[in-house]
Parts: C-alpha cells; sequence; structure tokens
C-alpha cells in the first residue's frame, strides 16, 4: 500500500482537531425515530490480498471516513487486488431492543459482507446507496460487527463517478469501504420500514410500506391536522397550501403512527415542468418561469475526500453559495449522504441529480471528437456488457428510490458527456417511469437524444450561443476559470481549468463578463437553467469559486448578488 501523500499541510489540519462526535447526528431525516445508536468512530481495521478475515487486524481506522483519507487515519492508497477489514464491538443500551433491531450502512463503497458475532447477516453491492440488515436473531450480551469490502475500481462495472487510482485533472482519489454513518435502529414487531411522498403543487400523497392503517398528523400555522393512513396511504390536501420554492422553502413535518411505531417526516409542496411560455419552452416551477442560476457540486473535501469532517460542511457550502445568489447545484456524478438533501430542502437550495456512471472512457471519442464538432453516435451498440448496463440501472433506482421524497431535487441527469452511455432513448423512458414528476436529462452534454426533457449543453472553449428549439435550453456545464489563491490549492504545481487568471481581480471581471454579455442575453432566446464549472475547487482542479479547503472565497458576493437579479424572471 502507498502512503496517500498529502501536498500542502493544511489540508490536514482538520485531520488533528475534528471531532468526529460532530457525525453523531440522525442520518435519515425524512424517516426519523427515537431509537438511534451510532457506530461511528474507531473500528478496528486492517488491508489484505486474502479474502478470509484475518485473526488480528493490526490497523485503526475512524468510520465513517474511507481509508484513502487523511481523516480516517489511515491515508493510504489501496489497489483493486486488496480486501478492507473492519471490526467493532458494541453493547446495545438498556431497553434499547423493544422488538427487532436494524443495522444502517449510510454507503459502502463497492461491495460488502457484514457479519455480527461471526455470523453472515448479508451483503451489498453498489458504492452510492443505504442499506440495513435486520440483526435481531444474532445479538448477545456483547456484540462484535465485522465488514469485509471489495472495490473493484478498474473493473468499471459498478458506478463510481469521477474516482480513478491515476487521480488528476478531471479524475480525483478514489474511494473504498465506509464512507457514510453506520448506525443501529429499534423498531416494533411491525414497523413502517419506508414511505414514499407523491407531492405537486396543490396535494400531497404519503404511501407507507411496512404498515396497512394508522395515522399521519400534519403540523401547519393552523395547528396539527390529522390525516388517517388506509390502505398504506394518506391523502393529504390544505386549502392553501404554501408552495416550496429556493426563495420561500416552505416544508410541512408530520408524524406517522403505526401500531407502535412512530416516525417523523416531512414534506413540500412544489411543481417542476416545463410549459411554453410566450411561444419559448421554459421550466417551470409552481406554475411560473423559472430561472435555476446554478453550479456544479461534486462534492469532494481534501481531508475527508467523499465525507466531508462535519455534516456542516454540506451545509456551509448550500449557504455560501445561496449568499451568491445561486439558487441550484447540480450535485454531479455523486449521491451525498442524506443529510446534505435535507439540507438544501430547509435552506432552499434546487438539486439537479446526476446518476453515477460506469463502464468506459474515452478520451478520444468522449471529449476529442466533440470539442471538434463531433457529436453523434449510435449508442444502442455502445457500452453492451449486459452486466455493466444493470449495474448502472440498479444504481439508478437506488439513487431515486433513495432521494424521491426530497422537495428540493427537481431533475435527473441520466449520461454525462458518453460516459457509459447507452441505448439513450430507452433509457430515457427507464428514468421517466422511475419519476414522471421531474424532469429528466438524458443526455448532459454534447451526444443529443431527442427523448429528453431538454436540450442540455455543455460550452467550454468557445462563447456560448443556443438555437431555439422545442425544449427548454438549459447549459448544464460551463465556465470553469482557473485562479489559484496562494497558499489554498492542494497542488501548487499542476492545474486543470478552462481559462487561468492569476489575479483576483482579472478572475472576476472575466467571470462577470461572461455573464453579462453571454448568458444574461441568452434568456429571452430560451435559456432555462445553467450550471457554472464549479463550487469549489477539486484537487488540481482549480475552477470553483472556493478555494478546496473552503477558506477563500473567490467572488465578490455583492457583484455575484447584481448577476443573479438579473437573471430572474419578473413574472
Amino acid at each position: 500500500m502507498k502512503k496517500q501523500k498529502q501536498l500542502v499541510t493544511l489540508f490536514t489540519e482538520k485531520g488533528e482537531n475534528f471531532d468526529i462526535k460532530e457525525w453523531d447526528i440522525y442520518p435519515r431525516p425524512q424517516l426519523k425515530r427515537a431509537s438511534f445508536l451510532c457506530l461511528n468512530g474507531e473500528w478496528e481495521f486492517d488491508i489484505s490480498e486474502k479474502d478470509s478475515f484475518p485473526e488480528n487486524l493490526t490497523k485503526k481506522i475512524i468510520v465513517p471516513f474511507a481509508p484513502q483519507s487523511a481523516l480516517s487515519g489511515v491515508n493510504e492508497l489501496i489497489e483493486d487486488k486488496f480486501y478492507l477489514f473492519y471490526k467493532r464491538n458494541f453493547t446495545l443500551p438498556q431497553n434499547f431492543n423493544k422488538g427487532r433491531v436494524i443495522l444502517n450502512f449510510g454507503a459502502v463503497d463497492q461491495v460488502c459482507f457484514v457479519f455480527i458475532n461471526g455470523e453472515k447477516v448479508g451483503y451489498h453491492q453498489g458504492g452510492y446507496e443505504p442499506f440495513s440488515f435486520d440483526i435481531t436473531d444474532f445479538l448477545k450480551d456483547e456484540n462484535t460487527i465485522s465488514v469485509i469490502c471489495k472495490d473493484d475500481l478498474d473493473e468499471q462495472k459498478f458506478p463510481y463517478g469521477k474516482q480513478k487510482h491515476k487521480r488528476g485533472g478531471m479524475w480525483y482519489t478514489p474511494v473504498s469501504g465506509i464512507w457514510q454513518t453506520v448506525w443501529l435502529e429499534s423498531v416494533p414487531q411491525d414497523y413502517v420500514k419506508s414511505i414514499k411522498i407523491y407531492c405537486d403543487d396543490k396535494k400531497a400523497t404519503v404511501f407507507v410500506n411496512g404498515a396497512t392503517n394508522g395515522r399521519l398528523t400534519l403540523k401547519t400555522n393552523d395547528g396539527d391536522k390529522v390525516f388517517e393512513i388506509e390502505n398504506s396511504k394518506a391523502e393529504i390536501t390544505l386549502e392553501n397550501p404554501l408552495l416550496w420554492s429556493p426563495e420561500e422553502p416552505n416544508i410541512y413535518n408530520f408524524t406517522i403512527n403505526c401500531g407502535e411505531d412512530c416516525v417523523e417526516s416531512y414534506l413540500a409542496f412544489r411543481k417542476i415542468e416545463s410549459k411554453v411560455i410566450g411561444g419559448i419552452p421554459r421550466l417551470c416551477l409552481n406554475g411560473k418561469p423559472y430561472f435555476f442560476h446554478g453550479l456544479l457540486d461534486q462534492g469532494y473535501f481534501p481531508d475527508g475526500i467523499f465525507t466531508p469532517a462535519s455534516p456542516e460542511e454540506f451545509k456551509n457550502d448550500i449557504l455560501s453559495m445561496k449568499e451568491c445568489g445561486f439558487n441550484m447545484l447540480r450535485k454531479h456524478i455523486k449521491v451525498e449522504p442524506q443529510l446534505f438533501y435535507y439540507y438544501c430542502d430547509i435552506y432552499g437550495m434546487a438539486v439537479f441529480q446526476d446518476f453515477i456512471n460506469n463502464d468506459t472512457y474515452s478520451f478520444f471519442r468522449d471529449t476529442a471528437l466533440p470539442t471538434v464538432g463531433l457529436k453523434r453516435f449510435p449508442d444502442k451498440l455502445l457500452h453492451t456488457n449486459k452486466e455493466h448496463r444493470k449495474a448502472f440501472c440498479d444504481g439508478a433506482i437506488a439513487t431515486v428510490n433513495t432521494l424521491y421524497n426530497h422537495p428540493s431535487i427537481v431533475y435527473w441527469t441520466v449520461f454525462n458527456e458518453g460516459w457509459g452511455q447507452f441505448d439513450s432513448a430507452n433509457m430515457y423512458d427507464f428514468a421517466k417511469n422511475l419519476d414522471s414528476s421531474r424532469i429528466i436529462d438524458t443526455t448532459s452534454g454534447w451526444f443529443k437524444t431527442n427523448r429528453s426533457d431538454v436540450d442540455s449543453l455543455h460550452v467550454y472553449f468557445k462563447p456560448v450561443k443556443i438555437k431555439k428549439g422545442d425544449k427548454p435550453i438549459v447549459l448544464s456545464e460551463f465556465g470553469g476559470y482557473s485562479y489559484k489563491p496562494e497558499n489554498h490549492v492542494m497542488n501548487p504545481h499542476d492545474t486543470y481549468g478552462y481559462r487561468f487568471f492569476k489575479t483576483q481581480p482579472e478572475f472576476m471581471k472575466a467571470f462577470c463578463d461572461l455573464y453579462n454579455n453571454e448568458i444574461v442575453p441568452l434568456i429571452e432566446k430560451g435559456l432555462c437553467a445553467t450550471v457554472y464549472t464549479q463550487v469549489s475547487d477539486v484537487e488540481d482542479e482549480t475552477n470553483g469559486l472556493l478555494s478546496y479547503d473552503r477558506k477563500v472565497l473567490k467572488v465578490d458576493k455583492e457583484k455575484m448578488l447584481e448577476i443573479a437579479e438579473k437573471l430572474k424572471f419578473n413574472s
């Protein structure tokens, strides 16, 4: 194993001072119970080429941080051929087990086997979604949890996003193993296993999996309103519901009582759709044309890679961008812990959520040819491996199922710039069947398909121009201007971006000119949303509005708010 090289010492500061208790926070805000036992913290750990559990583990790791990260305390690069081994002991609090005990994992990259007291309780594959096991029948007075993980990144079967063993440029340090919270909950024998919330701007329906009858109590400004759960669903109507938007993120909290089980959740009334307004296709929020002024958000952190030192860092990124006038983040080829989306829900930040790519990327096919204008290819015969296609679809299903209830999510991106792209026309139908209530962007970038709710463009190396069509036009990536604030970059030697500036005033002027001269005039021609690259620097990539350590905001807030005001519809 290679020790992960820290290029700049400032990025290990939090690793020396952070408090793991900041992650001792309920990780599933939309299905919350009183019972919660967090298993984050120090675990025994080891790495081996053998797949059998070692008799003695020689290392320690801080969960939920990946072993490649500084915050984990391991800080090592891991090749595909190696297995990861985790172990820790736990004792249930008194009166914790009142029926069944469920072991929950936020996410483990990519494949894992889980054991309780030496007995196998389950298996999971896929690196970005939560999963659970009922461990009641395996418990004793004193208990040991053991986990074996394997990450075959180079095989490219499972969704992997921007991870690459040979990081650099637009590819980043990979993660393996446990990278989200591990926790226990106690439930009665019959309990609410999940809920699914269908909402528009007028009514809501809550489906309850695991219970047939009960009651739902909705908290409103006029007091609590009780709705009956019959045949596993509750129909909710309010006379004049307060609608959700980034400007007014109105949330309704509710409680479900079914038998002995009680869970807390929330919903929001809002509707996203496309309509023709004045002869131009527009994205509309709650019936009115709405301009989504957004940023690419990759969700990487220098000390924790996939996982920040504290959930507060998710909130800080969201609020920092709101303070600059942005109302949307495109969560780029990564699915975050559910707390991220909770903060978007309650603070008012719309999310364009990507599915996670798998299979091969070709610089020649997926970047070079499109750059010189060759943007069309028949994708039915691309990426034909059936196992890989199924793994992508399984990941997409898991993403939608996990995030469906979050009102902040208004848009799904299926494929990005041809990475792993296949049979896009049918994949549009696949995505629409998963969720018909949101906008589907089938092919973000340059490999256009007619089966999409939007025309989705990436423009980096030339002036932004658009042609009016029969769909709303989304500039789903552009900009990427690089400015490196001294002593706040991970790699002082290599730089990745699309235009380069040595001083902050030069950078700010170019940024303002880009929006004022190229973006604002296109709104009347049909531009409905923009995604500037990006929220923060990521490793070598220095085109963020924030430095990678989040200590420097490179833009002037006052000028940013002036730009945001120009992008609003008056209606």
